[in-house]
């Protein structure tokens, strides 16, 4: 591995020179604005409102928005710096063609001849191997009508059943877990609720550097008296304030959370009016921990029993609580389990429907939220509607005029896509804002599968990891290009405004989308001359779903600042908090406890592999890096992933902070700079997922697959760790009091365990 960059020129030589930069004097330089556009941050689940100032037709700079209310003007460092993406010298501005003879492998080609191959291309691989032979991989980084535009182009314009999204990577185990207990897959309160808790229980959620705003809402509640528990196997910069610290062994979620039901129920911490009238099945659930002790739980986990108690008597006797929870206990074989587990202590404690209470899944991609309830994943229709219901699908094949025949049924999920390319079964593809070679598990089998595939077509902005595969690469456009509508993590539908138009032959991606529909002749069924149009369709589909968007206008989401689904009918106001009156989403009203016995992750430790593997975030990078990795500020924060190794660990390995060390799994290696500290488990090393090639971190991680989710176990991966040769110095904005011991000096900007 190269030296970690540590200068400009360094920079330059790594990744190119081509990292945008901001303008001399910053992003308020004096520079003669056209106009400012309130819209919202590109980035995480969180969507914080901006407003982008616009210059000759590009975004120059930002304002804060303090009128939003989620984050009243504040920002992450990827929202300052979002602005810098957008006429970056790598943007796609013809769509292109493989050509093996040109430097770069491609060339461009005209509009028409790039849709016309393609269409040609899906009909011939269809007609040769069947229609499921051409399979679609969406992104939740589109807006929720190109969401709604995929799923129904998959369906109806190309017709094949193997349509999933990357979402499938995030949030899948906390939909299917939300969706099982009470019925609905939305987060059951706004953010406004967290400073109304008297305990905030933060598990596998590295808020700090991945929802960073969120953070705000948690210092509201402690200065009100609440108590912060965190559990992580790492102590992430929100667990070093937190009153309980639960360190526990990756894969061990699901044990902890029933051992802390074990104790609410031991000490009679039962909101046992609630439980009988609003829930099913707590004796099941009881049952399942009633040998989930306390002492059980601390040789297992790695937390001592005193605190586990603790975190019992806090959650278990306070009038309110929150718990926050997000990619640390999703990504696993077992993620439904670990998320219904959290669930439990929810229901049992009473902690829904009511001001300052709930279970909520923090969602990370910038859609994750709308891109999972309007129908581009393969087991869903409009309106989180499920594909294998009759009534379902009538309902749907109403609003799009077919018959319901003509809908394909389920399936296969994202990681089960690339395996059967890999396998033969899939001839053909077509991505949108999807980077698989960086983004899933075992990179080689991705690189494989890929290289396997008769054509592979890609819509994307920037020429991704993923697209340097592709046989013809359509030049698609950036958030601010287009206009249209997200929802965030609170359930919060918001409008995005298109600040810019598309640059050079560049096209808006549903331009591109209804094109080649047009070519396929199914035209009839994606008759649409603007975004608006597909929202309008869309929220009449979703209607009778339980994300109903059917209320909803533009006019009125700006107006309002957003509006909370469900919002069944023109007027509803929306639904900030749901189960309000303790009536849950299923059809008796009440919701389910579930029985969560413990179960090992696919993979563990042994002789071979003796330490655990977890991966995660980091503040300044995001997802794959497609974006991130283009500008200069973000990249100089933190360049290159490191290992993060306990100082016991990296003693006996005779490392210290700097040190190339070699980390090798069941799949693959990488070396890579140690990086020395105490916030992390003696029995674990982190890396940060965002890098591509001989950098990327899911060279290491395990395919297997949650069975109810089917979302890959990112989080545990048996792993080896020796010093390898070499040193490099490790000085980056990240590190002004780095050392190789007590976390408490460590002021770096931290890296996480849970996306």
């Amino acid at each position: 591995m190269a030296q970690l960059p540590v200068t400009e020129e360094q920079l330059i030589e790594r990744y190119g020179p081509h990292l945008n930069r901001e303008p001399p004097g910053g992003w308020n330089a004096g520079l003669d604005v056209e106009r400012e556009v309130e819209t919202h941050c590109c980035f995480c689940g969180q969507q914080c409102g901006i407003k982008l100032k616009v210059a000759d037709n590009q975004v120059v700079g930002f304002e804060p928005w303090y009128d939003f209310p989620f984050n009243q003007g504040k920002l992450c460092p990827k929202g300052v710096k979002r602005y810098l993406q957008g006429a970056h010298p790598d943007r796609l501005l013809d769509p292109l063609e493989r050509d093996p003879s040109a430097e770069s492998g491609f060339r461009p080609i005209a509009w028409d001849a790039a849709i016309d191959r393609v269409a040609t291309e899906i009909r011939r691989i269809q007609d040769a191997y069947g229609p499921d032979s051409f399979a679609v991989l969406s992104g939740v980084s589109l807006t929720n009508e190109k969401s709604y535009l995929m799923g129904k182009f998959a369906r109806l314009g190309i017709g094949t059943a193997n349509l999933d999204y990357n979402g499938r990577l995030c949030m899948v185990s906390a939909g299917v877990a939300n969706k099982k207990a009470l019925g609905m897959d939305r987060a059951p309160n706004p953010w406004s609720d967290i400073p109304l808790a008297d305990v905030v229980f933060v598990a596998g959620a590295n808020v700090a550097e991945c929802a960073p705003i969120t953070t705000s809402y948690v210092w509201r509640a402690r200065d009100r008296g609440a108590k912060l528990i965190v559990a992580d196997p790492r102590v992430t910069p929100l667990a070093r304030t937190a009153d309980l610290y639960l360190g526990l062994r990756p894969g061990t979620d699901s044990a902890l959370m029933g051992a802390i039901l074990h104790v609410l129920v031991a000490n009679d911490w039962i909101d046992h009016r609630f439980v009988e009238h609003h829930t099913v099945d707590f004796d099941a659930a009881a049952a399942a921990v009633a040998e989930m002790t306390p002492e059980w739980a601390a040789r297992l986990c790695g937390v001592p029993r005193d605190r586990i108690v603790e975190a019992a008597r806090l959650w278990g006797t306070s009038d309110t609580g929150m718990l926050l929870h997000a990619r640390g206990i999703e990504h696993h074989t077992k993620g439904v389990d670990n998320v219904l587990s959290c669930i439990n202590l929810g229901l049992a404690t009473g902690k829904y429907g009511r001001p300052g209470c709930g279970v909520s899944t923090i969602t990370g991609q910038g859609n994750g939220q709308g891109g999972r309830e309007q129908g581009h994943k393969c087991d869903q229709l409009p309106g989180n509607r499920d594909i294998t219901n009759p009534e379902h699908r009538a309902a749907v094949a109403a609003v799009w005029g077919c018959d319901v025949d003509e809908i394909p049924g389920k399936g296969l999920t994202a990681q089960e896509i690339v395996d059967a390319i890999h396998d033969g079964e899939i001839k053909g593809l077509l991505s949108i804002c999807f980077n698989p070679l960086v983004s899933l598990p075992d990179t080689a089998h991705t690189a494989e599968a890929l290289d396997r595939l008769e054509f592979f077509t890609a819509i994307d902005f920037f020429l991704s990891e993923t697209a340097q595969h592709a046989d013809v690469v359509l030049a698609g456009s950036l958030q601010e290009e287009d206009e249209g509508t997200t929802t965030s993590v609170e359930g919060r539908t918001i409008k995005i405004n298109a600040a810019v138009d598309p640059p050079g032959n560049a096209r808006r991606d549903w331009e591109i989308v209804v094109d080649i529909a047009d070519r396929l002749g199914r035209r009839h069924y994606f008759d649409f001359d603007s975004t608006r149009q597909i929202f309008d369709e869309m929220k009449v589909a979703s209607h009778g779903g339980t994300a109903d968007y059917n209320g909803m206008t533009w006019e009125r989401i700006e107006v309002e600042h957003g509006i909370f689904w469900p919002c069944p009918e023109p007027g509803h106001p929306g639904t900030p908090r749901l189960y309000e009156g303790g009536v849950f989403a299923h059809p008796d009203g009440r919701a389910r406890f579930h029985a969560v016995p413990f179960r090992e992750s696919a993979e563990v430790v042994d002789d071979e592999y003796p330490i655990w593997l977890t991966t995660g975030r980091v503040v300044s990078q995001y997802l794959s890096g497609t974006q991130t990795r283009r500008i200069a500020a973000l990249v100089e924060q933190y360049p290159e992933p490191l290992c993060e190794i306990h100082p016991r660990h990296a003693e006996r390995l005779g490392v210290v902070t700097g040190d190339l060390v070699t980390v090798t799994s069941r799949r693959g290696s990488m070396t890579l700079p140690a990086r020395v500290v105490e916030s992390i488990r003696p029995d674990t090393v982190f890396i940060p997922y965002h890098w591509a090639g001989d950098r990327a971190a899911n060279q290491l991680t395990n395919r297997a697959l949650d069975p109810m989710s089917k979302i890959p176990e990112y989080k545990v991966s048996a792993v080896r760790v020796a010093k390898a040769e070499g040193h490099v110095e490790i000085r980056d904005k990240r590190v002004t009091a780095l050392t190789d011991s007590a976390a408490g000096t460590d002021s770096a900007a931290g890296t996480e365990s849970a996306p």
